[in-house]
């Protein structure tokens, strides 16, 4: 499989580029290809994009693919975010796709951020901020603004930082982006955790936990705790911490979202730590470090170093503490770390005292010294510079809240002024007009009950039609199977049949039953819409977990043709939609390409992401259809319906109900399709809030 990626990077990318992508793709632990995950279907995307014919690219799906790519691989190696960042600009420079650029520029921010140049990250960030604002793109700006504050908090220009996350919170209040609320104000929370002002952090934490209440969120939760489980252990209220440890590390393992989750170990770890209890802490600590192993976070890397020293201390191992020490010493002058410089000189400067070794421990206090003495220093004039702006920001708003009540309150007389014209106008007309009124509403009475009587006429036409309709196919469709299955159990009951020649007949009438139940599925639903309408209650769905299900649940009838599903989906395809009606769609949609789908054939589920809306295909390789065919699969009043490739029967309600369905939650649905070529069915459906990942 390694040797196969190698051979797509020489297509995909310059041979002077293919060196540099081959020693990430070694650096890169090899369970980034191990298991199909995003990562994976990323990547095989890619793959197959490139390997068509006709491919273009300058594509701008190809160009977003790339980009997607490139983020899910920071955590992994640094280097290959900035490569494929840099092929993604160079695409969308081409093609002059801004939202390409915005989002090339933006991954270069995160580069160079990592890498500690957070003066080029900020220029990255505001030339993001400027595409943004002329696409009119409010979500890629807050996206901007929030990085922005991160990297004057990474540069200790704590005002700054301030300044821009109440900007932030601002504006996102205004939009109504409750994603972006939930990050930014936990950033602030984060900011005053730096300070000890733990009363102040909290205060922010509950407005997060609140915030994400609202979106539904348990990853979201997941991340709030595991921030709020690191600063209860700091104020010392260890049960508090252990609780929210626990909650997120449930959370972060069923979801496999590594980078926290090596967090949530780390700060298991020090909750055991400040309890004393260091096998339990040192444990918890090593399983952190194999996740960080594999990841690229020196910052979380260099906490947990000290921390794994001072369980060693705990545990009389002063030799491999000093390792631990050195190790955390050594990377905090390296990425310039005062706070780990001044923690791991405390611990080393205690361990060279305790050995006996009091000139070298000596120098680690007079360096933990210089840095305990700048850092408080610094404390103080953080926490002034951040209160400062708080109030300087809250004036500000109070001025011109006090501005616009002025402007208000003159254009309210203004207001009702013109108000106390128009009623007089008002009245006046009224008068004219009542007379006529009165002479049309018998005019009006009688033709709105005409308009009634053929309503009802046409109505009851159409009740008819379908009671006709749903007789016929449960005479025809149900009546067969049932009176089988009853002819079946009465030969055995009278002892015309053995117990081994009934159990013969069970797998055929497994797949009765089944065809039954989901004939009798569609026709309940078709007829109740039919009837008297279905009530459409659309919510934040996961559509990846109804088509995992609905997988599950045709995975035997899949088994039995040998035919592959696949699922494309990613994880939080959250849509705007009813969850009952997408769950009857997709199955729908399943269900009819394993039945034209000859044996050992493939079933493709994915999703497209559109600005509004995530477009859904369900991709099958079987018998195709022709253009008849098509023309007449999705008509509510056709009863077309063909025999599967085993001879699987079929109502001929189906497709119509899934574009009832689909129309009901505000999408489209159509199909492409040629004989002996396979069939392609989409259907749009409006996009739910957007995930935003939170910084630790």
């Amino acid at each position: 499989m390694f040797v196969s990626s190698i051979l797509f990077l020489k297509k995909v990318f310059p041979q002077k580029k293919l060196f540099t992508l081959f020693l990430i793709l070694v650096t890169v632990n090899t369970s980034l290809f191990s298991q199909l995950n995003v990562r994976d279907s990323l990547y095989y995307e890619i793959k197959k994009q490139r390997s068509q014919s006709q491919f273009n690219v300058q594509d701008t799906l190809h160009i977003n693919n790339l980009l997607e790519l490139a983020i899910q691989l920071r955590y992994y190696n640094l280097d290959s975010l900035f490569i494929l960042s840099e092929e993604a600009m160079s695409l969308s420079e081409k093609s002059e796709y801004t939202k390409g650029k915005a989002v090339s520029l933006s991954s270069f921010g995160i580069y160079y951020s990592d890498k500690g140049k957070h003066d080029l990250a900020i220029q990255k960030f505001k030339s993001v901020m400027q595409l943004a604002a002329q696409m009119e793109d409010s979500k890629l700006l807050l996206e901007a603004k929030d990085d922005l504050a991160r990297e004057y908090e990474y540069l200790g220009d704590y005002s700054q930082a301030l300044q821009q996350y109440l900007e932030t919170v601002e504006l996102a209040q205004k939009a109504d982006e409750k994603d972006i609320l939930s990050v930014v104000n936990e950033n602030i929370a984060n900011l005053y955790i730096s300070l000890k002002d733990y009363e102040q952090a909290m205060v922010f934490y509950k407005k997060v936990k609140a915030i994400n209440k609202e979106i539904g969120s348990p990853v979201f939760m997941a991340e709030t705790m595991s921030n709020m489980a690191s600063a209860f252990a700091d104020m010392g209220q260890l049960d508090h911490a252990m609780y929210n440890a626990n909650s997120s590390i449930r959370i972060f393992e069923e979801k496999k979202i590594i980078d926290w989750l090596a967090y949530a170990y780390q700060i298991k770890g020090k909750v055991y730590l400040k309890q004393k209890k260091y096998n339990w802490a040192m444990y918890w600590y090593n399983q952190s470090r194999l996740l960080y192993n594999d990841l690229n976070d020196e910052r979380s890397e260099l906490i947990l170093l000290n921390g794994m020293a001072k369980a060693s201390l705990g545990l009389k191992k002063d030799s491999i503490a000093e390792i631990y020490a050195i190790e955390a010493y050594d990377l905090s002058k390296r990425i310039k770390d005062k706070p780990g410089i001044q923690e791991s000189s405390k611990i080393l400067h205690s361990w060279y005292k305790t050995k006996g070794d009091f000139e070298t421990a000596l120098m680690y206090h007079e360096r933990y010294q210089d840095v305990t003495d700048l850092l408080s220093k610094n404390e103080n004039e953080k926490g002034l510079t951040m209160l400062k702006t708080k109030i300087q920001y809250d004036q500000q708003k109070k001025r011109l809240l006090l501005e616009n009540e002025k402007a208000l309150a003159k254009q309210k007389v203004y207001i009702y002024i013109a108000l106390f014209i128009l009623l007089i106008s008002f009245g006046i007309t009224m008068l004219i007009r009542r007379n006529a009124k009165i002479q049309q509403s018998l005019n009006i009475e009688l033709i709105t009950k005409t308009e009634d009587l053929k309503k009802n006429e046409e109505h009851l036409k159409d009740v008819n039609h379908t009671k006709d309709k749903l007789f016929s196919i449960i005479g025809h469709d149900l009546r067969g199977p049932i009176g089988a299955f009853q002819g079946l159990i009465k030969l055995f009951k009278e002892g015309e049949m053995s117990k081994d020649e009934f159990l013969s007949f069970v797998p055929k009438l497994k797949t009765d039953i089944d065809h039954i139940s989901f004939t009798l599925n569609n026709l309940l639903s078709w007829g109740q819409t039919q009837m008297n309408g279905s009530i459409t209650k659309p919510g934040i769905t996961a559509l990846e977990t109804i088509v995992g299900d609905n997988i599950a649940l045709l995975s035997e009838i899949a088994s039995s043709k040998s035919i592959k599903l696949i699922n494309r989906l990613e994880h939080h395809t959250l849509t705007w939609s009813d969850a009952d009606q997408m769950d009857i769609v997709i199955r729908n949609l399943i269900s009819n390409a394993l039945k034209f789908t000859p044996e050992k054939g493939m079933v493709t589920i994915g999703a497209t992401e559109k600005p509004n809306q995530w477009e859904i295909y369900v991709r099958d390789n079987g018998i195709g259809m022709n253009e008849e065919t098509m023309g007449k699969i999705f008509n509510r009043n056709s009863s077309h319906t063909t025999y599967g490739t085993n001879d699987e029967k079929g109502t001929g309600l189906g497709l119509s109900l899934c574009k009832e369905m689909v129309e009901k939650n505000n999408g489209i649905i159509w199909v492409k399709s040629a004989p002996g070529k396979g069939s392609s069915f989409y259907f749009t459906i409006p996009k739910a809030k957007k995930h935003y990942k939170k910084t630790a």
